[in-house]
């Protein structure tokens, strides 16, 4: 059903929604800067805990940039079964760890190379594992959201992205760190990579009625946190609990009287998923298409 004051809203959704994107900024210079990081081995219970954060299983591929004595990418393959690649700038390091792969058995799952990490090729990972200096976290975080699909996770030994909150953080007692870092702490932070969902959106599901249900989403999103508004034929709705994990999204909505909990993937221009109401445990289908944004 198109009503006048439907398309009002529509465009007052699609005046008003702020759309936030991933600013592509390009790591001019850090190439030159790589021979600056300092090379300090991650203790193997770090390592251990790295993994254990991301939820590695023998399914995943795992890339660690600047992965040093090749540890990271061994235990992944060892503990997890899982496949994975290391990449370092240092000729040494990467003969050392291919040595070590083969000494221990795992050849064919973990692989190492020679390569400036702002240029290896990290679309395949489904994990991607750091320890590198702040500096280096920031010029990697455009690559990072640019390369990974939504739903691959980042893990990073102390170091941080301001401006991205971690989706967990995990703090631990290492004695082993003193003699390298002054201090026996260590912090581990992880993320998931989101999809991009911040835009206007026509929603339709079967509410059950004589005709189908349309609503109109404004989302805005910084990453993984997002705000919706939504609003139908018969105005603004009351959404809660806004959650977006990967591709997964899910909120709540009232359509009338009636509470619905959405749930779905989200892709580029589409959502599907289902929606369980209040009145019933029976869910229902629904879909979102992404509208033009206006100039």
């Amino acid at each position: 059903m198109r009503s006048l004051s439907l398309r009002f809203y529509l465009d007052r959704l699609i005046t008003s929604a702020v759309v936030f994107g991933f600013v592509l900024a390009a790591a001019r210079g850090a190439a030159q800067e790589l021979s600056k990081l300092p090379y300090v081995p991650t203790p193997q219970i770090v390592v251990d805990e790295m993994l254990k954060l991301a939820g590695v299983t023998a399914n995943d591929f795992v890339i660690d940039l600047g992965s040093g004595d090749g540890r990271v990418i061994l235990t992944a393959a060892q503990k997890f079964k899982a496949h994975g690649l290391g990449v370092d700038i240092d000729k040494s390091l990467v003969a050392l760890s291919n040595k070590q792969a083969k000494v221990e058995g795992v050849e064919d799952r973990a692989k190492f190379i020679e390569q400036d990490m702002f240029k290896a090729d990290i679309s395949k990972a489904s994990v991607v594992t750091l320890y590198v200096l702040p500096d280096f976290m920031e010029k990697l975080r455009p690559k990072l959201v640019s390369e990974l699909r939504p739903g691959a996770r980042i893990v990073a030994h102390d170091y941080y992205m301001s401006g991205w909150y971690p989706d967990k953080r995990l703090d631990l007692t290492v004695p082993e760190k003193v003699a390298a870092n002054g201090t026996d702490k260590a912090y581990l932070y992880l993320w998931i990579v989101p999809s991009l969902v911040s835009g206007t959106w026509r929603l339709e599901f079967d509410s059950g009625g004589s005709q189908q249900q349309l609503v109109v989403l404004g989302i805005n999103q910084q990453y993984q946190i997002i705000s919706v508004s939504a609003e139908n034929a018969l105005g603004p709705m009351k959404i809660e609990n806004p959650l977006l994990r990967g591709n997964e999204i899910s909120f709540a909505a009232s359509v009338g009287s009636i509470a619905y909990k959405f749930t779905g993937r989200a892709a580029e221009k589409t959502m599907i998923g289902t929606a369980v109401s209040s009145s019933s445990a029976k869910p229902v289908a629904w879909k979102a298409s992404k509208l033009a944004s206006e100039k």
